[in-house]
């Protein structure tokens, strides 16, 4: 291997060898006050110098993201898997049915279709309800859950929304009467801790099937006309009793929103209830 070459920066010597003096015999400065001379002609990148430092960091970012999408779609399965079983969970919230040991299978057995309608009141398909993205929901492509309860039918229709500070979601169980409500479950993305966020809570969903001692209690959706009459008002409200589920104190705009989701997301669906009705 052929000698390196270090000049001195004070006097200006030149030293071969494979590393610079530790004294400089001329001007006696120290090894410090060498530098590495770079041989014409030689190929490579300088690693001092800036196209190297800029090269080297393009591909560490490369290689870090074909690493990260990688595990990204090693994970995908196992995240899309626990997005559906956390579906069927929510699913099974308005129906009463909560902190499962076994949800997946607790929904198998419940659960007899998850079939798709529209607001004419006609079934479009028997079945793939459940992969309906909230996106695609539409008066021709409405998802609906058919469940079996202790040998009675119940209807379970998605809803989704928007509150104060984000989207509400929620599902509502109607009994084989197609009107009066069974059970409901209702959460959000980022409303208020204590005020809005209220609504997923289990002492607000309960004011949809319980009094206040915990009696149950009879609430229907629509009126005699197939108009939506469920109403989220504070106070008495002027809905009704029948009607008539009290708001959350200091959640006015959340329960609002509530009120409009439920308002435009169970009308479609009357057609198709009054059907099975008759």
């Amino acid at each position: 291997m052929a000698a390196k070459k270090y000049v001195c920066k004070v006097c200006g010597y030149v030293h071969e060898g494979n590393e610079a003096p530790s004294v400089c015999p001329l001007c006696k400065a120290g090894a410090s006050e060498f530098d590495a001379v770079k041989e014409p002609g030689k190929k490579g990148l300088d690693t001092n110098s800036d196209l190297y430092a800029i090269i080297y960091s393009a591909v560490v970012v490369v290689i870090v993201a074909f690493l990260l999408a990688g595990v990204s779609s090693l994970l995908k399965p196992m995240q899309d898997a626990n997005v559906e079983l956390d579906k069927k969970k929510q699913i099974l919230a308005s129906l009463n049915e909560r902190n499962l040991p076994d949800a997946a299978a607790k929904y198998d057995e419940l659960i007899e279709k998850d079939i798709i309608v529209n607001a004419q009141g006609n079934e479009v398909a028997q079945e793939g309800g459940f992969k309906v993205s909230n996106d695609a929901v539409n008066e021709n492509n409405l998802p609906l859950y058919v469940a079996k309860v202790n040998g009675a039918t119940k209807y379970i229709i998605p809803m989704t929304g928007n509150g104060l500070w984000g989207g509400i979601w929620g599902y509502i169980a109607l009994n084989d009467d197609c009107n009066t409500i069974y059970g409901v479950y209702f959460s959000h993305a980022s409303e208020t801790p204590g005020l809005g966020a209220e609504i997923a809570s289990d002492k607000f969903q309960n004011r949809f099937t319980k009094d206040k001692d915990g009696n149950a209690i009879v609430k229907k959706v629509f009126d005699e006309n197939g108009k939506v009459a469920l109403a989220v008002e504070k106070g008495k409200g002027v809905a009704g009793e029948n009607y008539h589920i009290d708001a959350v104190s200091g959640a006015t705009i959340t329960c609002n929103g509530l009120q409009v989701m439920l308002e435009s997301k169970l009308a479609p669906y009357y057609n198709y209830l009054k059907n099975q009705q008759n």
